[in-house]
């Protein structure tokens, strides 16, 4: 009999070919796609020049808030880009979405990388918290130069807020999932910290190097395969962690609900994967308030 297979709903893994490193490259940047961040960018962006992020290679999926303005009154003018990123593509031979994520952290790659050290993949939601020194380029020595970085999510919830508190994220949210190797379903994923001119493949969460394939390193530089990131061994936030605050207010969390998905998933899909993903950090807690105490330590006001 034959065996029917269903085809994946869009595509995320690209193939590419690594650009050649400028004599001069240096620092960190960020890709990121937004899209209506107003509310909150002006923190994201300022917490993470004082980290150190040298550029900013944002990808604007049609904001209709005061995400573009922002972001131009908040930085200087030398220290991001902004790309227009309305993107909808389908493969006309398999009819297969293709996800604009996953190309525009392509095209940041092939034309912005080569200018680069690092180039971290994060949302406007998650802040990369140094641990090994004052920056985020710091923190980074201490993978002895391994090319791709896989950091857990540490996942935030509602802190027991009902409405957006006055202040800024990172002081008001410091209740997260205890676990973040967790196994309960939406619990867990990670984010990468890649050397551009090394990368051939790229996804939302995974990436592949020329000579380490789909290998990736924790942030204190153990190594392991894509599987094996899930392995309680491989968990470590002792140089650099990646804090996720994925809801933030009870009242926040029903208007993203309301909002529904960027991604082509069905708005059902989007809402129970959300709900789903709430239950499971919620569902054991614990306080990380290692963000405030980075924050005073260094004197950073936001």
């Amino acid at each position: 009999m034959m065996r029917l297979f269903k085809k994946p709903p869009y595509t995320k893994q690209i193939a590419i070919k690594p650009p050649e490193p400028a004599p001069d490259r240096a620092g960190v940047a960020i890709a990121a796609t937004v899209r209506n961040e107003g509310s909150y960018i002006t923190e994201w962006l300022a917490y993470h020049r004082a980290v150190g992020i040298r550029h900013f290679i944002i990808y604007d999926d049609g904001s209709t808030d005061e995400t573009v303005s922002e972001i131009k009154r908040t930085l200087p003018a030398d220290s991001f880009t902004i790309i227009p990123w309305s993107l909808r593509t389908v493969d006309v031979s398999s009819y297969q979405i293709l996800n604009s994520q996953a190309i525009a952290f392509s095209h940041a790659i092939l034309n912005f990388g080569r200018h680069y050290r690092w180039m971290a993949f994060i949302d406007a939601d998650e802040f990369l918290l140094p641990k090994s020194g004052k920056t985020v380029e710091e923190a980074l020595l201490r993978v002895n130069g391994f090319p791709n970085v896989s950091l857990p999510w540490h996942m935030f919830g509602t802190s027991n807020h009902d409405r957006r508190p006055p202040g800024p994220i990172l002081e008001n949210y410091t209740m997260r999932g205890a676990d973040p190797l967790s196994r309960k379903k939406n619990a867990s994923n990670f984010k990468c910290v890649v050397d551009p001119c090394e990368v051939t493949e790229v996804s939302i969460h995974h990436f592949k190097t020329r000579l380490h394939g789909e290998n990736t390193c924790n942030d204190v530089g153990y190594v392991t395969t894509r599987k094996g990131r899930k392995s309680p061994a491989f968990y470590s936030s002792g140089a650099l962690q990646l804090n996720h605050y994925y809801s933030k207010s009870k009242e926040e969390l029903e208007a993203k609900l309301a909002r529904g998905p960027a991604s082509p998933a069905s708005r059902l899909r989007y809402e129970t994967r959300v709900r789903t993903a709430m239950a499971s950090i919620e569902s054991d807690m614990v306080e990380d308030g290692q963000m405030i105490a980075f924050l005073n330590r260094n004197g950073i006001k936001l």
